[in-house]
């Protein structure tokens, strides 16, 4: 239905892009109608080969087919969203007749420039991003405890081993005394998890490697098995004390869970119910029910799932659903922050924050 849905959506900005680039005097004068058009046919085929059989398969050329195909989806939104922009500022042509031709071609212009940076940030390496909570009641023991923290890696054809063990390197080099996964490190395709697992091993922190379940751990292969394999610590509703006076807490992913009718509004307290009396930290992968979490005792929250919005303005709509988007938050006497993604979702694209990777410091 997603797929049937997405294909719907990118054939109507693939037939408005191409209607307006048609009146564009810059394209006109050098180009054929038959050609600009005959393009926009062509780069339609590009995306819809890349979401079929690059997104099936697991070739290099697959793989090659996948990346140009999302990459394009990207871009030819960039290029909707500037014409559209153009054509309300003109009214279609109404207002403006004859400076509407000349702001289409500027707004093609601007959507290729946007396409280029977004492009360069979805590219380049995560940044790490430092953060400081302070945690009522921490013990002693563990003031200034060091956790890292990664969501979105969306392992599979486009983001292979060699990109996970730089990801890898960069974790063990902030030296970790806790490592937490946020979900969705599988995108579900293209990359065999068995050929990825002596990477995974070489995560490792003195408190353990702690993960929860994101959306895409529920297309295809059943993945916690193969984690705890890698020596993760898997919390599906469930919480352990990682030393005494520190709970962590693990939930299903809330959205997986919504669309299978399993969701319920009690899972956070279902999941902490009879956890000792001490500093609480909980992993949801979808930035929901946070004010369950506070309501339950939750010192702090981590989450990833949105992606910042990776492309804006689609950041926009995705905070109507997500109304914590990215960053930290405070609700009420509880620190939320919400990770935008070690990785990315389709294209290799982001506008305009680069990816990262958490690293929290713990104080009282």
């Amino acid at each position: 239905m997603f797929g049937a849905v997405l294909i719907s959506i990118i054939t109507l900005m693939h037939v408005y892009v191409f209607w307006r680039a048609l009146s564009v005097p810059l394209l006109i004068r050098y180009l054929q109608k038959k050609y600009i058009a005959g393009t926009g046919l062509l780069l339609w085929a590009l995306f819809f080969t890349g979401r079929i059989y690059g997104h099936g398969g697991s070739s290099e050329l697959a793989r090659i087919v996948e990346f140009a195909g999302m990459n394009w989806m990207a871009v030819l939104f960039l290029l909707f969203v500037s014409l559209f922009a153009a054509d309300s500022i003109t009214g279609f042509g109404i207002i403006l007749p004859r400076l509407a031709p000349s702001f289409r071609g500027t707004a093609l212009c601007a959507g290729l420039l946007l396409s280029a940076i977004a492009l360069f940030q979805g590219l380049r390496p995560p940044v790490v991003r430092n953060y400081k909570v302070e945690i009522a009641g921490l013990p002693e023991a563990l003031n200034n405890t060091v956790i890292v923290a990664m969501s979105d890696l969306h392992i599979g054809s486009l983001l292979g081993k060699h990109w996970l063990e730089n990801r890898i390197s960069q974790v063990q080099a902030e030296q970790p005394d806790l490592v937490v996964l946020l979900g969705d490190m599988f995108e579900g395709h293209g990359q065999s998890l068995d050929e990825i697992l002596p990477i995974l091993r070489r995560l490792s922190a003195p408190l353990g490697v702690w993960a929860v379940n994101g959306n895409h751990e529920n297309h295809g292969q059943n993945v916690s098995p193969l984690l705890k394999n890698a020596g993760f610590k898997v919390l599906r509703n469930r919480w352990a004390e990682v030393r005494p006076g520190l709970v962590l807490a693990g939930i299903d992913d809330l959205t997986a869970l919504h669309r299978s009718g399993k969701e319920s509004d009690d899972i956070v307290s279902k999941t902490l119910a009879n956890k000792p009396d001490a500093s609480t930290i909980l992993l949801t992968h979808t930035p929901w029910q946070y004010e369950k979490a506070v309501q339950a005792g939750v010192d702090l929250m981590l989450s990833g799932h949105t992606h910042g919005g990776q492309i804006w303005p689609f950041s926009y709509l995705v905070k109507k659903y997500y109304p914590l988007l990215e960053g930290r938050y405070e609700v009420d006497d509880m620190t939320v922050i919400v990770c935008r993604g070690t990785g990315t979702w389709g294209p290799r694209m982001r506008l305009w924050h680069p990816s990262e990777i958490l690293r929290i410091t713990l104080f009282k």
